[in-house]
């Protein structure tokens, strides 16, 4: 487990940014953390991190966005694991580009196996503890 302390957003991207070169093709990352946390922070730098240019926004309404080599899903929404079937959760896992999930919970059994975390917990107004 690596902890790394950030004291502004502007430090979860960067760490973020940094943190997605460790990453390869059919990675899923679980986000974890509260609401405001920062979560979709951490998944643009990633975005970033990967080349990719495009803004990154909270999939919250769509479940599921697409930018290039990466999928970024948000759950929050999802209340059964047969709603997160139906909408072919399993087959972008499948697909062979990084996955990060935000609210990863709503479907624990959809998920795959070895997929990696990171947890971001409120230290204050600006800080945040980024935990691998």
């Amino acid at each position: 487990m690596a902890v790394f302390f950030s004291h502004s957003p502007e430090e979860t991207f960067l760490w973020a940014k940094e943190y997605a070169k460790s990453l390869k093709a059919g990675d899923v990352v679980l986000l974890e953390g509260e609401m405001g946390a920062g979560k979709t922070v951490l998944a643009q730098g990633i975005a970033r991190g990967l080349g990719i240019e495009e803004d990154v926004l909270s999939p919250t309404y769509a479940y599921v966005n697409s930018y290039g080599p990466m999928f970024h899903f948000d759950c929050y929404r999802i209340e059964t694991l047969r709603q997160a079937e139906e909408l072919g959760f399993a087959d972008y896992f499948e697909a062979g580009k990084i996955c990060l999930v935000e609210w990863a919970q709503n479907i624990r059994g959809l998920l795959p196996e070895g997929c990696k975390q990171i947890a971001i917990v409120r230290r204050g107004e600006r800080e945040r503890e980024i935990v691998t």
